[in-house]
């Protein structure tokens, strides 16, 4: 916004009553539309009367509302109602900011989708667009004495990256892994010793179910020094609490590891962890890719179903990468000694039990067997 303003592209009036909406109280008249309840209708009246009042661009604008109602409603109804043309000459008068205001009053929930395409339409599509996770780019920021933290959230899990990381520097032969918890604490004392004089990687898993070891962990980081190993790694997954230490957050390298939101996102994610070697890592590499993308299709789809609450899934469930890798591997197996490929038992080990074992309820047992 700060450049479109630089480049006199926005109206500030304009842009002050998008982000605060109409204010005061303004004498409402009678409902015109068969189409608005009274509620509604009362704060499109007070949107308009503003816009028509305050904001020279829109001068008539609620009187022709008033006298042509019938073609909003069009607006009003649609599923995508922020693609909707204005009626009238208001869709050539107005330019794309200004039918965000009209848009505002009529349909507020799509708001946010018209942002979107106003971000596209000004600056370009990679910025409402999230980058897919490269844990390579942000592993060159570390140093010896910079640990690495993934902050998880639900469903997310770093480790396949983690271990596609280890296998991309040869750091399989050293690396070690402990998941905290209870009486874990000395264990994983004595892996960061060893990796500390070795220079392996250690990976601390889940701190915070170790709350009460966070301190002495942070003494362990404030002692890090540049003399140790220069491959030493101290890396960590935690989900966001109050008592992780504040001086290893600052001094480290943080990675968010949400679940790509929406199915591109989800799937390029996915294919961001492979190489073409396992592509073709198959007797039958043609019928062994078009499946795995059916996989990492149906992968992303009951992930994404998640975000609509219960009538994507009545229970959430925390699906991970780990159930996809693992129906790639049987998917191999089951490519390489079949000559005719066993469609039914890949469904059965991807629907009941890789993914399914998580399944509780009974509709949402048919439906991942149904969308798979």
């Amino acid at each position: 916004m700060k450049i479109l303003f630089g480049d006199n592209k926005i109206d500030a009036q304009e842009w002050r009553f998008f982000l605060t909406g109409a204010s005061g109280e303004i004498e409402s008249i009678a409902n015109p539309t068969d189409w608005l309840d009274d509620l509604e209708w009362t704060q499109v009246h007070k949107q308009l009367y503003v816009m028509d009042t305050q904001l020279p661009a829109f001068a008539g604008i609620l009187e022709y509302f008033i006298n042509f109602h019938k073609k909003f409603k069009k607006i009003f109804d649609a599923q995508d109602a922020h693609t909707e043309p204005l009626p009238g000459e208001w869709n050539t008068k107005l330019n794309s900011l200004q039918k965000m205001l009209v848009l505002k009053s009529i349909r507020p929930d799509k708001v946010v989708a018209a942002l979107q395409n106003y971000i596209m339409e000004q600056i370009g599509k990679q910025y409402i667009e999230p980058p897919p996770f490269k844990l390579g780019a942000c592993f060159k920021d570390s140093t010896n004495v910079t640990p690495l933290i993934f902050v998880l959230s639900s469903g997310s899990d770093p480790v396949a990256s983690f271990m596609k990381l280890c296998q991309d520097n040869d750091m399989m032969n050293r690396f070690d892994t402990i998941s905290l918890g209870q009486g874990q604490a000395k264990k994983a004392e004595a892996k960061l010793e060893n990796g500390r004089n070795k220079g392996w990687w250690i990976l601390l898993q889940n701190c915070h179910l170790c709350v009460s070891w966070l301190p002495k962990l942070e003494a362990i980081v404030e002692q890090l020094v540049e003399t140790n190993h220069i491959d030493y790694r101290i890396w960590m997954t935690s989900m966001p609490t109050p008592a992780f230490p504040v001086s290893v957050l600052q001094n480290s390298v943080k990675m968010t590891m949400e679940p790509p939101s929406g199915l591109k996102a989800n799937i390029l994610q996915t294919y961001e962890n492979f190489e073409n070697s396992t592509l073709n890592d198959s007797r039958k590499p043609d019928q062994f890719k078009k499946i795995l993308f059916a996989f990492a299709f149906f992968h992303a789809i009951v992930q994404d179903r998640r975000k609509f609450g219960a009538i994507g899934w009545n229970i959430p469930y925390a699906f991970t990468f780990e159930d996809f890798d693992v129906c790639r591997r049987q998917l191999k197996i089951f490519t390489d000694l079949y000559d005719t490929i066993p469609y039914e038992v890949l469904v059965i080990l991807g629907a009941d039990v890789n993914y399914g074992g998580r399944v509780t309820d009974d509709k949402d047992v048919r439906l991942i067997k149904a969308i798979l």
